[in-house]
């Protein structure tokens, strides 16, 4: 029986078991031996992050030909637009690549979510604004490439979900067994 595990990765935390460059690691939220991470998530980015003990599904859950969802909430520089979502829905071209469509929608503000440390900038007279992106592939930095690309930098980003496993109440550096089928 494997073990999967989702953790709310902090700010700041990088996805690996090695601290590096000023950066503090996995190694220190007392996971159960033999587990790595089922994907990265970078540094400045926050939320669910699955660890596993079973390769197969590593390497499933990392295999683009699988599509499996990862859903995002982004809180972005300014008020953004219905047109700007549609773009992102339908795909948007970064750095050479045209991304595949996603599904995209305008959110509130989530009231449950917690306070970053650092907080993200304030610019009195620059609103922000949320938008709630499920993509089915995960390059680089992708989603602040792509709401950069439709002119609405990302500010902060959320993972929220990874296939049908929710983040759900965990605060940041908690983390719980899953119990349901992951894929």
């Amino acid at each position: 029986m494997s073990t999967v595990i989702i953790f709310n990765k902090p700010f700041g935390v990088l996805s690996q078991f090695t601290p590096e460059a000023g950066h503090p690691a996995l190694d220190s939220f007392g996971f159960p031996p033999g587990v790595y991470a089922a994907g990265r998530l970078d540094h400045d980015s926050e939320g669910a992050l699955l660890l596993t003990d079973n390769g197969k599904l590593i390497k499933k859950l990392l295999d683009p030909k699988y599509e499996h969802p990862r859903t995002y909430l982004a809180q972005v520089d300014g008020q953004i637009t219905e047109e700007a979502v549609c773009k992102l829905a339908k795909g948007v071209d970064i750095k050479g690549y045209h991304t595949k469509p996603c599904k995209a929608e305008i959110v509130e503000a989530p009231e449950w979510i917690w306070e970053r440390n650092p907080p993200v900038r304030f610019r009195a007279n620059i609103p922000t604004s949320w938008v709630k992106l499920t993509l089915i592939e995960g390059k680089n930095r992708q989603v602040r490439h792509m709401t950069a690309a439709v002119g609405f930098p990302t500010l902060r980003l959320v993972r929220v979900q990874i296939g049908n496993i929710p983040l759900g109440k965990l605060k940041p550096g908690e983390w719980r067994i899953v119990t349901d089928k992951v894929i």
